[in-house]
């Protein structure tokens, strides 16, 4: 099929950036902390476990949305993920409003998060499906939006509680995200299997190492390298994730800033993994995934065991934004390492079940150092602790290098007839 018979692709790539955007304002929970800690009189833990719920089910999400996309598409998929987004946001209003820590959990937690998974791997799978010449580049540009998500919502919804409170800033972001979402949704559509850009043919190292296989969802997850990628993405979300929930307070605590000037350092956690996103992916065309992880992993056990000592501003902004960059390039660069691994056909169901670890990655750091803190008044061992796992976890892109082939997985019944 000629290509002016396709929908333009990077009008596509514009969609999933506003899309992610909005789907991205989790990463200014942080903001909320404080407020909801000394007007509702929750305990840092019990708040800081909303945050947990809501990215546990983003990766239920991930799995319903990325199974379903693959039957349907992903207009379908995105739109609904909108309209749960949007309610979640709603629902977690009327539960702040009557002081129920319930219905904030129902709310932003399980339905906000089911949406976001949903939402999120709509413009992934789809982008790299559309860009084979650009596979790294632009599922990171994608997935960006996502990390400048907070950089957008922190400073409004820091000025939105404190002049009209947190129920209002809830409903205000349920309306208007929930209707952005569902209108980006519509611009999606998947190009023809094996769809190439006109002329292009892969000449990198990186793209000629990329497997030429397709590989179904069950086929993936029965090799040990679906399992590695799950590990790699878990362990660098983990470290990042502790401290985007915790950023607004700890940098308080440690530097001595304002609830508002605080915001500002969530905004610029926030713009740093974007950059990450773009960055990583980029590079990674360049020098490959597992190189890129490495790097990734090498840097933050640096910075984690460096940070609780650098206590003026201009230190500690630089820190946490070296950290951001790695986590968003966690992010950039995992979805080409999937369809590298296992081909873009079925990227959808796959690449959802491996983002199941970044939902799985929001249970056990941020509520650790939630607790440290509560309980010692300190942040300095939990990070301490992050810094042991990302020198650990150096090993995993070593063994990145091998890729799976399918002769290797052992077909369901022969490995039962074993």
């Amino acid at each position: 099929m000629p290509d002016k018979s396709l929908p333009n692709r990077w009008l596509i790539a514009v969609a999933a950036v506003i899309m992610q955007i909005c789907l991205g304002a989790v990463y200014g929970w942080s903001v909320f902390v404080k407020p909801l800690v000394g007007g509702e009189h929750w305990t840092l833990t019990e708040v800081s476990l909303n945050f947990t719920i809501a990215l546990a089910f983003l990766g239920v999400g991930t799995v319903i949305g990325g199974l379903w996309l693959d039957r349907v598409g992903p207009r379908m998929v995105a739109t609904v993920a909108g309209v749960l987004y949007g309610i979640g946001y709603i629902v977690a209003s009327i539960g702040v409003k009557n002081h129920s820590l319930t219905v904030l959990y129902i709310g932003y937690g399980v339905l906000s998060g089911v949406g976001m998974g949903m939402g999120y791997i709509c413009p992934v799978a789809t982008i790299a499906k559309w860009f084979p010449d650009l596979r790294g580049l632009m599922t990171g540009v994608a997935v960006a939006g996502y990390g400048a998500g907070a950089l957008i919502m922190s400073p409004i919804a820091a000025k939105l509680i404190v002049s009209r409170g947190i129920p209002y800033t809830f409903l205000g972001m349920g309306i208007v995200y929930g209707v952005l979402v569902i209108l980006t949704a519509q611009a999606y559509e998947n190009p023809p299997e094996g769809w190439r850009p006109v002329g292009w043919q892969p000449t990198s190292a990186v793209s000629k190492s990329a497997t030429t296989e397709t590989f179904t969802v069950a086929e993936a997850m029965r090799t040990w390298q679906f399992w590695l990628l799950f590990a790699m993405l878990f362990l660098n979300t983990s470290a990042g994730i502790m401290i985007i929930s915790q950023a607004s307070p700890m940098a308080q605590q440690i530097v001595g800033l304002t609830a508002i000037s605080a915001a500002g350092i969530v905004g610029l956690i926030s713009i740093f993994n974007a950059a990450g996103r773009v960055f990583w992916a980029w590079m990674s065309d360049l020098i490959g995934r597992g190189t890129v992880y490495f790097l990734l992993f090498a840097i933050q056990a640096v910075i984690f065991f460096a940070l609780p000592h650098l206590t003026t501003r201009a230190l500690f902004a630089t820190a946490v934004a070296i950290v951001g960059l790695c986590y968003g390039g966690g992010f950039g660069t995992m979805p080409s390492f999937t369809a590298d691994f296992f081909g873009a056909k079925f990227m959808g169901g796959i690449y959802g079940w491996i983002l199941l670890a970044w939902g799985a990655a929001a249970i056990p750091s941020p509520l650790m150092i939630a607790h440290i803190r509560q309980t010692t008044g300190q942040y300095r061992q939990a990070i301490y602790v992050i810094g042991i796992v990302m020198v650990v976890s150096l090993v995993l892109p070593i063994l990145a290098r091998k890729r799976p082939r399918k002769g290797a997985v052992v077909p369901i019944n022969q490995s039962r007839a074993a």
